[in-house]
Formats: C-alpha cells, sequence, structure tokens
C-alpha cells in the first residue's frame, strides 16, 4: 500500500489529542491615553470699581409770581426770571448751560361753586449746569438772595463723554485677562486667543453722600433788599462718583500637559 505524502500526514488527527492550536501573538506594551489637541477654553469676567470726584453740577432754579391780574403775575414772573439769566450770564463759562424746563401761569380759584378766580400764580424752572465747582457754593448764596425763589440741588455728575468711562472699561478688560492667565497656569495651559469679548454693564451712581434724601439742597429764597450785605458763601463738598465696569470674556488655551481620559 502505498504511504501518503508527509505533509498529508503531518495533518492527520492523533487518536486523544485536541485540535491543533494556532501559534500565541504577543500583547502590545502598555501605553499612555493620548492628550488631546483641541483647544481649550477658559471664560471669565472682569470687574473694576473707581471712586472719582464729580466734574459737574446740576441745579434747579424755580421762579414763581403771584398776582391779582394775570398781566401782573407774568409781568412779575419775566422780570425775575431776566434777573437770574442775568446773574447766570455774569459767571462766563463757569456756568455750562442754562435751559427753561417749564413754564406756568394759573389761576386760582375762591373756594365755593362760584368757581371765581381769586389770582394768578406763575412758575418758571431753570436748569443749570455747573462746569467749575469752586463757584458753586458762591452762586447758590447769590440764588437764595432772589425774590421768590426756589433751588433745588446740587446734583453731582460726570460728563457723558467721560475719560474714567475707558479708563474703567480698560481696567475691567485687564482683570479679565488676569484671571484668565491664572486659571490657565493653575492647569499647567497657557492663553493663545481672544475668543469673545461682551461689555456686561457700566454704571454711575453717587456715594458718599451729603444730601438729603430727596437727592440735593432746597432753599426758599427771601427778598433782597438794597442794602443787603453780601450773601453768605456756601461751603460744599462735592459728591463722589462710584464707576463701575463689568466685561466677560472667552479665551482660548493650549491643553494642559497633563494626558485626558
Amino acid at each position: 500500500m502505498q504511504r501518503a505524502p508527509y505533509e498529508a500526514a503531518n495533518h492527520e488527527s492523533i487518536p486523544g489529542a485536541g485540535p491543533a492550536s494556532a501559534p500565541r501573538e504577543s500583547a502590545p506594551p502598555e501605553s499612555r491615553l493620548p492628550v488631546s489637541t483641541s483647544p481649550a477654553v477658559i471664560s471669565v469676567r472682569g470687574e473694576a470699581t473707581l471712586l472719582v470726584d464729580p466734574e459737574v453740577a446740576d441745579l434747579t432754579v424755580v421762579i414763581i409770581a403771584h398776582a391779582r391780574d394775570r398781566r401782573e403775575a407774568f409781568e412779575r414772573l419775566v422780570k425775575r426770571n431776566d434777573e437770574v439769566l442775568s446773574l447766570m450770564r455774569s459767571y462766563g463759562d463757569s456756568v455750562e448751560r442754562v435751559e427753561s424746563t417749564g413754564v406756568s401761569v394759573a389761576p386760582e380759584l375762591r373756594k365755593g361753586k362760584d368757581e371765581k378766580i381769586r389770582s394768578y400764580s406763575g412758575a418758571v424752572r431753570i436748569r443749570v449746569t455747573v462746569a467749575d465747582l469752586a463757584i458753586l457754593g458762591e452762586l447758590v448764596a447769590r440764588l437764595a438772595e432772589f425774590e421768590a425763589a426756589t433751588i433745588e440741588g446740587p446734583h453731582w455728575r460726570l460728563r457723558r463723554l467721560s475719560p474714567v468711562y475707558r479708563e474703567a472699561r480698560g481696567r475691567a478688560v485687564a482683570e479679565a485677562v488676569t484671571r484668565a492667565r491664572d486659571y490657565a497656569e493653575a492647569v499647567g495651559s497657557r492663553i493663545t486667543g481672544l475668543i469673545e469679548l461682551a461689555d456686561t454693564g457700566l454704571t454711575t451712581s453717587a456715594v458718599a453722600s451729603i444730601s438729603p434724601a430727596a437727592g440735593g439742597f432746597v432753599f426758599g429764597a427771601r427778598s433782597m433788599a438794597a442794602s443787603a450785605p453780601e450773601p453768605p458763601v456756601l461751603d460744599l463738598e462735592p459728591q463722589q462718583q462710584n464707576v463701575y465696569a463689568s466685561v466677560e470674556a472667552r479665551f482660548q488655551a493650549a491643553q494642559p500637559d497633563f494626558p485626558i481620559s
């Protein structure tokens, strides 16, 4: 009988033995997880608060007149209004703006059902913006000498385009950058770019108040006699202004050096 070739005989199963097993492959060595290459994002808020002196002060002068005749009441009102305006003009550029904000002439009725007119009263409201705060006390004292006038104020404020606002915004942005860098360094990273910067608010409010709850002084003026001495100068301390700025920022940062699982 002819023998089978060696290769065929070599693959014959041996009684009592299991099937031939495939050779084992060695397991790959254990490796670390790769570090993420996508940029990280750091979101922060920057804030700044400045306490500064006011730049201007606003006064409101209310002139009143009263008479039995309508024309007489109006003539008195015109005369007193001209006197106040003349005083304002005498201060030149120290008084930045003078605005007449309201005029009224109204009848006053007797009590009863007949509704007869008893007299007439008139009023003029003048808003004054004082640029030179050094003359404010003197101006208030001189206004208080006018007949039948009331003074409201001062109301301290900054100019709308004051450089203080820009300074506050700049400090808020600088704080946001510093805070983002601190966060990045804390995790072993660094800031690589700016994604977004948003203004979240800028306000001005008064602090260290020297005025009543109504927001300013109110003076009732009396008649000014021809021989009256010079009025005393009122010493007014400016009310400091609180300027606040806040920004929100998102920064791009490099991934930290440690692996992320």
